[in-house]
């Protein structure tokens, strides 16, 4: 069973030495095209092996599955995990304020703590993420392992347009794109006047991958269209992304793709569960994002019972990882959407897949009149309208007893021009969205551009709380 899983032990070491064979897509034959079923049988020797290990070393794990009537021996079954409590956020940061600075869930010692990431704090007190070095270099294998299939080769520049601080992104693709034996341009990205350097330094070295959010590329092609260089003349090959929905949006897929002309792969899970890049495309099978399960082992379920929706149903990512001794999260509620599926991926790995990626957060849904609303409808509706001008913003507020939408885009034509496009476009996407909304359109170039992630939704309800 785990015999043919290459390198298959806990705690996991990889080979620093080892790279695949040029020619392979796979950088693990055995475990990425394996049976699923016995892949997934020696992952639940694993869960009950991280368990065991966590049961030993963490107070947090040991209280929460002893009051729950668990045993990490308890584990014979998938369905027996499904009745593992599952790890909040809320409970990370409470665990955190009582047992300073890593919380009462960290299973190594401090000592043995490399890197110090984090939360920003912005709504409340930052949640502190510790890895161990040991951590370090497994994740940086694993995400190399993940930027081989999705086609970037030892050698390859690799230009990462993202922050660098607090926020694990960067540095995940930074770390993977070093031990693929990659260069790796950190450029990072947020600083005002730094797209502008951006396009320049794309120009000039033309990197064969990038990294960045969805938001920040499209951003980066305005502005390289104002300075007069086609994003074409980049030389991309691979864009990868992470940090917010989009890459799996179909329009904005499509205005990425026609922009630069490289190969647009979603990845992605929670900087919590670094390495983030086990939910992620490949160079083979580009749609959505397969879960490569010897990684992380990825549920998706019910947000209520926390239990697994049949393969085809929506649900709520649950994470647990299977390699992570630091830090480990052990079904950890993301609290995202997404919709899973188990069918024949061209690339040949046989992973179940997300075919729309993760299409947002259930504290982001927009709740109006009965019904709800993503925020990435309204931009994969309105990226498909002649004369819209990349940018918009969604309102909601409060008249008397009724809740209002608003959705304000920018429009290339000038304003005395602009009846039908927003009798037609206010019409079209009210009918999309299934739901009222009141359309606006504004000049091109108006509305604040993400220089990291997008921020399109006001809830003024929420202000008025």
């Amino acid at each position: 069973m785990s015999g043919r899983m290459e390198e298959w032990a806990f705690p996991t070491r990889y080979d620093q030495s080892y790279l695949p064979d040029p020619e392979s897509p796979y950088w693990f034959p055995n475990r990425e095209t394996m049976d699923p079923d016995e892949r997934d049988a020696a992952v639940l020797v694993r869960l009950r092996e991280v368990m065991d290990y966590a049961y030993s070393t963490s107070s947090f794990y040991r209280t929460t599955w002893d009051a729950a009537g668990l045993k990490p021996a308890d584990i014979t079954s998938f369905e027996a995990f499904e009745q593992v409590p599952v790890v909040t956020k809320a409970e990370m940061r409470e665990s955190q304020a009582d047992h300073p600075p890593f919380g009462d869930y960290l299973c190594c010692d401090e000592s043995e703590v490399h890197h110090i990431h984090g939360t920003s704090g912005t709504t409340g007190a930052p949640t502190a993420f510790a890895l161990g070095r040991r951590d370090w270099e497994v994740i940086a294998d694993n995400q190399a392992r993940i930027l081989w299939g999705m086609g970037v080769r030892p050698g390859d520049t690799v230009f990462v347009a993202a922050l660098f601080s607090l926020y694990l992104g960067s540095w995940g693709a930074m770390t993977a794109a070093e031990r693929l034996r990659c260069r790796v341009l950190p450029f990072g990205a947020g600083a005002q006047g730094m797209t502008a350097r951006a396009v320049t330094w794309l120009a000039r070295v033309k990197p064969a991958a990038f990294y960045a959010t969805p938001s920040y590329a499209l951003r980066l092609a305005e502005v390289a269209e104002k300075e007069k260089i086609d994003p074409r003349e980049f030389g991309l090959k691979v864009m990868f992304f992470s940090g917010e929905p989009g890459a799996s949006v179909p329009s904005v897929r499509k205005a990425i793709e026609d922009s630069f002309g490289a190969t647009v792969i979603d990845c992605g899970t929670m900087a919590e569960m670094t390495p983030f890049m086990s939910a992620s495309a490949t160079a083979g099978t580009p749609d959505g994002m397969l879960l490569w399960q010897d990684i992380v082992w990825h549920e998706v379920c019910d947000p209520e019972t926390f239990r697994t929706v049949p393969y085809g149903g929506e649900g709520t990512p649950v994470y647990t990882h299977l390699e992570r001794t630091s830090q480990p999260m052990i079904r950890l509620a993301s609290n995202d959407l997404t919709r899973w599926v188990m069918e024949d991926n061209p690339c040949g790995r046989t992973y179940p897949k997300l075919p729309d990626g993760v299409y947002g957060r259930i504290d982001d849904m927009i709740h109006i009149r009965g019904e709800n609303v993503y925020p990435t409808e309204v931009d994969n509706y309105l990226r498909q309208v002649a004369d819209y001008g990349g940018e918009h913003q969604i309102v909601v507020r409060r008249t008397g007893s009724m809740d209002e939408m608003i959705v304000r885009a920018e429009c290339t034509l000038p304003a005395d021009r602009r009846g039908e496009f927003e009798k037609n476009t206010g019409a079209g996407l009210q009918s999309f969205l299934g739901v009222r909304v009141t359309f606006e359109s504004v000049d091109a170039d108006t509305l604040e551009r993400a220089e990291h992630k997008s921020r399109r939704v006001v809830d003024e309800r929420q202000l008025r709380m």
